[in-house]
């Protein structure tokens, strides 16, 4: 099995317009692969009901039509600018909707999550994240009118861009190791994250943890297998 993953495309933001990433996708299945991962934050802001869609959000979901059609599995695992895509009108979007993804490719076993909330000293983050992704905020927004939507995206945007801005200036590397040791140890052998948007990996106990380049800046889909 050969399998594509893409992180941290940003599209609407700093990864621009979707076309580029768009006519990747199209292409996977000449190219061989069999499974797609979208590991999050494939647009700047997604919000997983009708009123929020977006040129960006659009445009990929015609693309994982059409690659679903011609036999490519394509999971979406959310990120932390991802939001109620599970239980909204785009489930039925993809194959899978989840938290991570497992996949064996070239007989090495990948565990890919998007990695944010790993952090447990980012409290203030990490409060923002449950708070912005609880029952209640989902409740709230399923209903908003079409005129109040794009402020309140533009807004969660903003939040989201400045809090507890000093976790974000290095990649918290003891809490990545921590995080690795615990997953490898239920049987996968290499733990991959997007959200840090730099490519770097580490050796720990019982295998490999590596983040993925974010795409806005690689511009490249990752193969594995």
């Amino acid at each position: 099995m050969t399998v594509a993953i893409v992180a941290d495309a940003h599209l609407g933001g700093p990864g621009g317009p979707a076309g580029p990433l768009v006519a990747q996708l199209r292409a996977l299945p000449d190219e061989g692969v069999d499974r797609l991962v979208l590991l999050g934050d494939l647009c700047q802001v997604w919000v997983g009901f009708p009123q929020y869609e977006t040129e960006e959000t659009r445009a990929l979901l015609a693309a994982v039509a059409d690659l679903r059609a011609r036999g490519v599995r394509v999971e979406y695992v959310e990120g932390n600018r991802d939001f109620f895509l599970a239980e909204g009108v785009y489930r039925s979007r993809f194959d899978a909707i989840a938290s991570e993804a497992a996949f064996v490719a070239g007989g090495v076993r990948y565990l890919a999550v998007h990695g944010d909330g790993l952090n447990d000293r980012d409290r203030q983050y990490r409060a923002w994240r449950w708070l912005s992704k609880s029952a209640p905020v989902r409740a709230v927004i399923r209903h908003l009118p079409r005129r109040i939507v794009a402020p309140l995206v533009h807004s969660t945007e903003r939040r989201l861009s400045e809090t507890n801005f000093k976790h974000k200036v290095r990649v918290p590397e003891a809490a990545i190791r921590r995080y690795a040791e615990r997953r490898l140890a239920e049987g996968h052998d290499v733990v991959l994250f997007g959200h840090f948007h730099e490519p770097r990996s580490w050796r720990v106990a019982g295998g490999e943890a590596r983040l993925l380049e974010a795409w806005f800046t690689s511009r490249r889909v990752e193969r594995f297998g």
